[in-house]
């Protein structure tokens, strides 16, 4: 069967993957384009692949997110490595796995964290670093820093102890 867009492709690889973990759920997709498109570094339209929870158990559902988001992370980790295997660069999509409103509530979380940090870079002028976020959570945090003219991010260490770091704009490595 020929499956025509990243959308489906993506909704039937996951309920593949699921399948052989014995749960057999139905995946909802929905395409979420990037608000932050500019000439300078183009964002794939982002495919939000959602495992549809009614038929699950809590303990799936804690399963499948895993603690602070690990298992979750791994599978879209998985979806984005395997999808875009034998795409073109130009083809390329990404996936966000999301179960339970996890992705959401983490998001807005990670949206209160960045704007204490803004806050706090603003009123010190000096680099603060946001540790404990995944290398997804970190690119996301980066885009969001995109808005700020005044700010600019950048990861600092090795994982699994890598940290964002949040800076004045212009200000030299030290």
């Amino acid at each position: 069967m020929m499956l025509d867009s990243p959308m489906q492709r993506g909704q039937q690889w996951l309920k593949t993957l699921l399948q052989l973990t014995k749960i057999s759920t139905e995946i909802r997709g929905e395409l979420k384009v990037s608000p932050f498109q500019d000439g300078d570094s183009p964002e794939p339209d982002n495919y939000w692949l959602t495992i549809d929870e009614s038929n699950l158990t809590p303990t799936q559902i804690q399963v499948l997110i895993g603690t602070d988001g690990s298992a979750l992370d791994a599978i879209q980790y998985l979806a984005n490595s395997v999808l875009n295997l034998s795409q073109p660069e130009g083809e390329q999509a990404s996936y966000t796995i999301e179960l339970n409103g996890y992705r959401v509530k983490r998001e807005a979380e990670m949206r209160v964290m960045a704007e204490a940090a803004a806050d706090e870079v603003r009123s010190s002028g000096q680099e603060v670093e946001i540790k404990s976020l995944s290398s997804a959570e970190r690119r996301q945090i980066h885009t969001f820093f995109k808005e700020f003219q005044d700010l600019e991010t950048f990861s600092r260490g090795k994982e699994p102890h890598r940290h964002l770091v949040v800076r004045p704009a212009g200000t030299l490595e030290s």
